[in-house]
């Protein structure tokens, strides 16, 4: 049973769809046999509201759904789809769409993430991670700023967990991430120092894709894929923007974002080559925190 009410929502969702669709109705048909509203069903399917256990079932009942065994499991999603994970009780700093990356990247197998201006998140030092929110958030208090800080460093912990066992984190980050100085020199090298530092998790990979690999399919924007163990799970592609954020799960977007990344990865540096490239970045950070 999935643990992540994002990932349990997103699973009852996918599957109240399939079986309206296996059974040849339209939103407007069920609601016409329920007495609903067509926008009802359209939130449930679309994951902006839950379902009530009596609701659940009269809807089982339409789609023919004999088997017992898979009532049981919708009816458990759909009891469990308000339990908190950790990130809860920072319900009032963070947004929906945040909150559903993290609960989804707590159930991810694996996840494999492109960035163009950034270091990744899940690998961000607290003080580079502070001066990404002190610019992204100049409104903020420093105590709200603070929190946001620790939101992003609890949600690494995901990479360091024994149990259940930690997601594969394949990173291709761009030169241009590395090369601009976020925080100031001091906080750069510290940043880089920290993603060659020898890792006892065989779980990370950081791959750099260099200027000189030229044009690439991946230039219009930064993207995050994430795959879960479920066999009959697709995955999706997040994709985030400065007003959102968008969780592409079709199957044709999926393909296309599959063949971007083999492509990019294709070009990147090699995971040894990837540390020998941080490790002179680094020093010409060092190099200039001298000469101030």
């Amino acid at each position: 049973m999935p643990t992540s009410p994002s990932l349990r929502r997103r699973r009852l969702a996918a599957e109240l769809r399939r079986l309206r669709e296996q059974s040849g109705f339209s939103v407007t048909d069920v609601a016409k046999m329920l007495d609903w509203q067509a926008s009802r069903i359209s939130r449930i399917e679309n994951r902006q509201s839950g379902i009530t256990a009596p609701d659940l079932r009269r809807l089982l009942d339409i789609y023919e759904v004999a088997d017992d065994a898979h009532r049981a499991y919708l009816a458990e999603l759909a009891r469990r789809l308000n339990e908190r994970g950790w990130w809860q009780k920072y319900a009032g700093l963070i947004g929906g769409d945040l909150v559903d990356l993290i609960g989804l990247e707590s159930e991810a197998r694996a996840i494999r993430t492109y960035e163009q201006e950034l270091v990744p998140g899940l690998l961000q030092t607290p003080e580079y991670a502070q001066a990404v929110f002190r610019v992204g958030r100049p409104t903020d208090t420093n105590e709200e700023l603070k929190r946001w800080v620790e939101v992003r460093m609890e949600r690494q912990e995901v990479l360091n967990r024994s149990e259940p066992p930690p997601p594969r984190f394949n990173v291709v980050l761009s030169e241009a991430a590395l090369r601009r100085p976020i925080g100031g020199h001091d906080v750069m090298r510290r940043q880089l120092e920290y993603l060659m530092r020898p890792r006892d998790r065989a779980n990370v990979t950081i791959q750099v894709l260099p200027f000189d690999a030229g044009a690439h399919p991946a230039m219009v924007a930064p993207f995050t894929m994430m795959a879960f163990p479920d066999p009959d799970d697709l995955g999706l592609v997040y994709v985030e923007n400065a007003t959102g954020a968008l969780f592409l799960e079709e199957s044709s977007e999926l393909r296309t974002y599959d063949e971007i990344w083999g492509t990019i990865q294709g070009s990147a540096l090699s995971p040894d080559d990837t540390q020998t490239f941080l490790k002179s970045t680094s020093f010409g950070y060092r190099m200039k925190e001298g000469i101030r």
